[in-house]
């Protein structure tokens, strides 16, 4: 089996900006599943990449996301 090289991936950062933030990646394909989730803590960060099995991801929660297109602040 070939091992596909993801150095080219798409990255965000999640920065928790209260307890139990939820970041839920979520698969691709014809059925969209969760198929991994992580809880933050305040100040707790996570780098998180865009794979073949993960086309988009959930953000619960007060965070920072910092992507190549800009900072978005979410709602608490």
């Amino acid at each position: 089996m070939e091992e596909k090289n993801n150095s080219n991936a798409e990255y965000i950062i999640v920065k928790a900006k209260s307890q139990g933030v939820q970041v839920i990646g979520l698969t691709r394909g014809q059925d969209t599943r969760f198929h991994h989730t992580e809880k933050l803590d305040k100040g707790e960060v996570l780098i998180a990449q865009f794979t073949d099995h993960t086309s988009a991801i959930k953000i619960r929660g007060s965070a920072t996301v910092l992507t190549k297109y800009g900072t978005v602040e979410t709602d608490s």
